[in-house]
């Protein structure tokens, strides 16, 4: 067992998702019956590696979060975490929040509420055997750059894969990545690692691991949900759970 701590990107406007309050991002929308960001949560709350959930939210929507979510915040084991201007300033402050006892950081999208125990447990342990590890999944679609509403390019996509969440490392080693990272804000976590010329292992992820962006995506999610294996929890239930939530354990 490696204590690992998982910090939960909550703290996006949800821009294309055509949100303009808090009650309306995506992250905060009810998917089979329950918010976005908990049925994300809840698969690592229940996972015996992880010691310490963070979940990072905007500054503006923390006293609507403390609020709409109270039932939830008084019984789930999670800390709050104010949100920064750019997603790496959000990872920062949670960083700085992480426990010193912890030897991994997961750091995963809260807008993916589709993930399966096998999947976390294929990045925790790249991660932990070799220092940092993302899921990927290859690119199927042909690839084509537009400019002006034409195409002006063919991209060949032998090789090319999207990267997906949660990506995790070794503390110490995201820790010293973020500290040296300079330039332009990062896409993802794996970004920063790579700047810091350390190499970063991809594992299989998955095709049912979306990423919600758009309303047609959570109608999407609500479909996937029914395809996550059900073997059932390996960790206690809390009482919120639903059946739907079973699957999450597995």
């Amino acid at each position: 067992m490696v204590k690992t701590a998982v910090i939960l990107a909550a703290a996006g406007k949800s821009s294309r998702f055509g949100s303009s309050s808090p009650r309306e991002r995506k992250v905060f929308r009810e998917l089979s019956g329950r918010a976005v960001w908990l049925r994300a949560a809840e698969a690592f709350l229940n996972h015996p590696d992880v010691a310490q959930v963070l979940v990072v939210i905007a500054p503006d929507d923390l006293d609507w979060f403390k609020e709409k979510y109270r039932a939830n915040l008084a019984f789930l084991e999670l800390e709050l975490v104010p949100g920064g201007a750019e997603r790496s300033d959000s990872v920062r402050n949670a960083l700085a929040r992480v426990r010193s006892d912890i030897e991994l950081v997961a750091i995963h999208d809260a807008a993916r509420p589709v993930i399966s125990r096998s999947l976390i447990d294929r990045v925790f342990e790249a991660a932990q055997q070799h220092g940092a590890a993302i899921p990927t999944v290859p690119i199927a679609a042909t690839i084509k750059r537009i400019e002006q509403g034409r195409i002006t390019d063919t991209v060949p996509r032998a090789g090319l894969h999207a990267a997906q969440t949660p990506q995790a490392f070794h503390r110490k080693l995201l820790l010293e990545a973020y500290a040296r990272l300079t330039g332009p804000a990062p896409t993802d976590d794996a970004q920063v690692v790579e700047q810091s010329g350390i190499p970063v292992v991809a594992v299989e992820g998955s095709s049912l691991n979306i990423k919600i962006t758009t309303a047609e995506d959570l109608r999407m999610a609500e479909a996937l949900l029914t395809l996550l294996p059900r073997s059932g929890p390996t960790g206690p239930l809390h009482p919120f759970a639903d059946e739907g939530q079973r699957d999450l354990f597995s």
